[in-house]
């Protein structure tokens, strides 16, 4: 029992920038936690409707919902209550950022390959509760801004064929805006979806654990070792560094950084929507996706189907996490890297063809999000909405290609540039003349890499794409 102890105790976990994303997540889902138990006690779920009487004088004697009040409460009259709910805002959109950017630090360096697929599945999936669990707590304000968006989640609702309508009166229980939609979406933004995030995290964090971390290439680095600092103390010092960190940097962003002015926007009202009205970054794509496809309409059998919402709002999201989910499986599978582990990390160079798919599908995600603020746009730059409409389409199918190629190009010219600067090694600066009169510039052996490339001397497999070589025995600095 002692033996075992020390040995996780002194477990080596890799040291490279690129690997705090999770632990920024993490300590960010921390602070979620912390801020947001104290905000249920001063918060009312409830839609029942009073008449504003607090602190906040423009709204005075103005009708609102409960929500809407204790909001309002919270941020003029509780102490400490606008820093609180700001920080909390704050630590929900970095979380959201985090885990993407997780995603894709563990997409472009293949470290989602056998033994983790099934932690790549979770944190798809912790991806994808995180978005509920935002849009949820965005919405529990009731104020015109989430209130539109709520309408928009039912016309998404009311797309989905045959079923529509009784998704939409099991949501809200009754027609829009009904009484029961803040409740129960309370009940899933403190309950449920906290719990399944708590769980997930969990046995995310006991696979990392258990499978051990990913690491770069390197002297002394293998499929069979991990090399880096021991969780206990260094790993455990500086992770406690950046938790301290991440909660100041948060803190401070919710004491000068106004977010969701819910005041600004007044209480929600059906018959009323905001001009400009954007959704939180995280959401904006479906928003861009709703807004650039043409109002196609269909009718079968009685039934209208809406093609202009079922696509962009249904089937975009579905075929996108399906995607996400099953790559792992098809590309090992293309590639026959299912057969063995694999705990050495792929520089994105490395894998064209990868890395290509990854940029095209960031392309994809920021013409949608850039389409979703098109009013913002069109009437920042006094140009015509409808050309740029045009024009977003345009690059929705057009940029992911060329996103694609371009940057597949790239890797392979980076490619042949490493390996020809390996084999002359780098430029002195002098020129000196040969004896058949012609000059040459000297060059000296390369003592310089980055983390993960090559070293000399060169292999056949060093360079190349597709399924790395097999990896050279060298002595290791510390296994475990």
């Amino acid at each position: 029992m002692y033996t075992a102890g020390r040995g996780m105790l002194r477990k080596s976990f890799p040291h490279h920038w690129s690997f705090f994303l999770g632990e920024i997540a993490l300590y960010s889902l921390i602070l979620l936690l912390l801020t947001g138990v104290w905000l249920t006690l001063f918060f009312k779920p409830d839609m029942g409707e009073v008449v504003y009487d607090g602190s906040y004088v423009p709204l005075r004697g103005v009708p609102m919902s409960e929500a809407f009040d204790s909001t309002l409460h919270i941020s003029f009259d509780v102490r400490g209550g606008l820093l609180i709910r700001q920080t909390h805002h704050w630590a929900a959109l970095v979380f959201v950022a985090a885990i993407g950017l997780h995603l894709l630090r563990i997409f472009f360096t293949g470290a989602f390959r056998r033994p983790r697929e099934v932690n790549w599945v979770i944190g798809v999936t912790l991806f994808v509760i995180t978005l509920a669990e935002g849009f949820a707590g965005y919405s529990l304000p009731d104020d015109l801004l989430s209130g539109t968006g709520l309408r928009i989640a039912q016309g998404i609702m009311l797309s989905i064929p045959v079923v529509g309508t009784y998704v939409s009166m099991f949501a809200f229980g009754a027609e829009f805006p009904g009484e029961d939609i803040i409740p129960r979406l309370y009940s899933l933004h403190i309950l449920l979806l906290p719990a399944a995030l708590i769980a997930l995290v969990t046995v995310h964090l006991i696979l990392v654990f258990y499978l051990k971390h990913t690491q770069w290439r390197g002297p002394g680095r293998s499929n069979r070792n991990a090399v880096g600092k021991p969780f206990v103390p260094q790993f455990v010092a500086s992770s406690a560094g950046l938790s301290f960190i991440v909660f100041g940097v948060l803190t401070v962003l919710g004491g000068v950084a106004q977010i969701n002015p819910v005041w600004v926007y007044g209480p929600y009202r059906p018959d009323i929507a905001s001009t400009g009205s954007q959704p939180d970054w995280y959401v904006g794509f479906l928003e861009g996706a709703l807004r650039l496809v043409p109002p196609w309409e269909t009718t079968v059998a009685g039934h209208t189907i809406m093609w202009n919402v079922l696509l962009p709002a249904v089937v975009l999201p579905g075929l996108l996490f399906t995607a996400l989910y099953l790559y792992p499986f098809v590309e090992q599978r293309l590639t026959g890297e299912w057969r063995q582990e694999q705990h050495l990390c792929d520089r994105p160079r490395e894998r064209p063809v990868r890395t290509g798919l990854g940029a095209a599908g960031v392309t994809f995600y920021g013409v949608l999000l850039l389409a979703g603020g098109n009013d913002i746009v069109a009437q920042t730059f006094r140009i015509s909405i409808n050309t740029l409409t045009v024009v977003l389409r345009t690059a929705l199918v057009v940029g992911p290609i060329l996103a694609f190629l371009i940057t597949r190009r790239l890797c392979h010219a980076l490619l042949d540039h490493e390996r020809e600067r390996l084999d002359k090694g780098d430029e002195t600066g002098e020129v000196r003349q040969t004896v058949e009169g012609g000059y040459e510039s000297g060059h000296r052996p390369v003592d310089t890499f980055r983390p993960g490339a090559p070293r000399p001397p060169l292999t056949p497999g060093d360079g190349r794409t597709g399924t790395p070589s097999p990896e050279r025995p060298e002595p290791a600095r510390r296994r475990r």
